[in-house]
Formats: C-alpha cells, sequence, structure tokens
C-alpha cells in the first residue's frame, strides 16, 4: 500500500543516491561546462566540482555537494551547476538543501550565491517569455548590501548587458548555513507563494508569473563585483548540500505534504522518479 502511494501520479523526485557523477547524468542531470552568464566572467563552470557523498547524519543516505572556488580572478575559479530538461510551471516544489556560510579554506569574505531555481532560456533581451522562480542564498552579502540574506525572486524578464532585471523579491536576512532548510515554491496562474521551513515568506503576481516550462537546477557561483581582491592569497573554497529534490505538477501542496510524499517514496525504495510528460525543448544549463 505504501508502494501504491508512494508512486501514485506523475512528479520527479529524486533523493541524489546515485553512485558518482556519470549516474547522475544518466539519470536525466545536465552537468554545465560552458562559461558564461552568470558569475565571474570568464571563470569555468566545472563538473568536475559536482558531488555525490555520503551522509554522516544518515546511514546510507546520500547528498548532492556543489562545490565553488576562487582566488579573485576568472582563471583562477570555477563555478558549478547542474539542471533537468524543462518540464515544471503549475505545480509545487521543495528541497532540503544544507547551505554554507563560510569557506572550507581560504579568507571568508567572497560574494557566492548559492541557488535552487526555476528557469526557462532567456532567447533575446527582455524575452516577454522568460520564466524563472529562484531562491538564492548570499551568505556574505552582495549587490550592494553587506547582510546574510535568502532570497526568494519571481522573474518577468531581464536584458543581461547592461543590466536591467525585472522582477518581485523577497528577503530573509538571517543566516541559514550548516542546519538543513526546506524551500518550497508553490506555482499556479496566479502566482506563487514562497516556503521557508513551512513559513510562508512571500506571494508574488502579476506580471511574474511563469509563461512557460522552466529547468530545475541548483548552481553555486560568485557576483563578480563582491569578490576579495587578489591579494587575499590562496583561493576560497565553498561547497554546499542538497539531500533530495520533489516537484509535484498542478498541485499546492503544503510543505509538510511535500515532506511527508518524500519521507513514502524513500520507504517504498524510490531513488529516483521522473514521469512528468516529455519535454518541448532539451535540458540546457547556459541560460
Amino acid at each position: 500500500m505504501i508502494a501504491t502511494l508512494a508512486l501514485a501520479g506523475a512528479l520527479f523526485f529524486d533523493d541524489f543516491s546515485q553512485a558518482d557523477r556519470q549516474a547522475l547524468v544518466q539519470s536525466g542531470w545536465t552537468l554545465r561546462d560552458k562559461i558564461g552568464h552568470p558569475g565571474i566572467v570568464g571563470a569555468r563552470w566545472d563538473a568536475g566540482h559536482i558531488e555525490l557523498v555520503a551522509d554522516p547524519q544518515q546511514p546510507n543516505n546520500r547528498l548532492l555537494r556543489l562545490h565553488a572556488a576562487t582566488d579573485g580572478t576568472p582563471e583562477g575559479s570555477y563555478q558549478t551547476q547542474l539542471c533537468r530538461a524543462p518540464k515544471t510551471l503549475w505545480g509545487t516544489t521543495s528541497a532540503r538543501i544544507r547551505f554554507s556560510d563560510q569557506p572550507h579554506t581560504g579568507a571568508d569574505g567572497d560574494a557566492v550565491i548559492q541557488a535552487f531555481f526555476q528557469v526557462s532560456p532567456l532567447r533575446f533581451d527582455y524575452d516577454p517569455l522568460f520564466s524563472e522562480l529562484d531562491w538564492e542564498y548570499l551568505p556574505n552579502g552582495g549587490w550592494g548590501a553587506t547582510e546574510t540574506r535568502l532570497y526568494g525572486i519571481a522573474w518577468q524578464t531581464v536584458r543581461l548587458e547592461p543590466w536591467d532585471a525585472h522582477n518581485l523579491s523577497t528577503e530573509v536576512k538571517r543566516s541559514f548555513g550548516d542546519r538543513w532548510t526546506q524551500l518550497t515554491v508553490q506555482s499556479t496562474p496566479q502566482g506563487s507563494r514562497w516556503f521557508v521551513d513551512g513559513r510562508q515568506v512571500a506571494w508574488h503576481a502579476g506580471r511574474t508569473v511563469p509563461r512557460q516550462a522552466m529547468s530545475l537546477a541548483f548552481s553555486h557561483w560568485f557576483s563578480p563585483s563582491g569578490l576579495l581582491p587578489v591579494s587575499a592569497g590562496a583561493p576560497r573554497h565553498y561547497s554546499f548540500d542538497v539531500d533530495w529534490v520533489l516537484h509535484l505538477p498542478d498541485q499546492s501542496a503544503s510543505p509538510q505534504a511535500m515532506r511527508q510524499r518524500v519521507q513514502a517514496l524513500r520507504r517504498a525504495g524510490v531513488a529516483q522518479q521522473d514521469n512528468l510528460p516529455p519535454p518541448e525543448q532539451p535540458a540546457r544549463c547556459d541560460f
């Protein structure tokens, strides 16, 4: 009975129990290796720094780990990102994430961004179909402010150069580092509700309502305007972890219901399930 309930209906779920990066790719993830927006201009996006590691707190559990590092120069920096084919639009999307506030090595202070998001390709400046629902954690501040904060951002459209963003954002100004956090977005044709550990923190509507299917993605990158100087010395290495991600289409499920569904899937022995309708476009991470 548990297995039947857990598997019922279309959904996407991954608890990142794959053995290695090759298995991650075989299960449908695209690991980014092309330079480009966002982050440090000229820095590489390095798939080799995406890991699957054992969870020291839960036997037999594994975690997705995204690394990023910089010495203040493009050639001395790498960022990481992975995404899936665009399949999410209406419904509820949730992930359990452990952000980090400090680097594992090197001086602290770079404007690093740890992100969980859904996005469609930007075809051209001010693309009217551009859609994005974006969680971004800034442990060291950035973009003109020094506060540690978590952003929930719903996008209308954007021009990259010179930068001109049209969006609605909500800030939660506190540390989320080194603790597990569940982030949830309910996306509907009327607007999007944003939850942090079960508490609603935002409602974004109007022109920020998504217009087309989006790719589910995670990324770890640096704001080029907030780097420590090259004289800061050795490269600074950062990482953050993801335990699981779940998307239920066409449902406004509560964060608690999403967590319970994950528990049911795991009890049923399901490590990954993707029976969402086929995408109209292939996966691409260089948005």
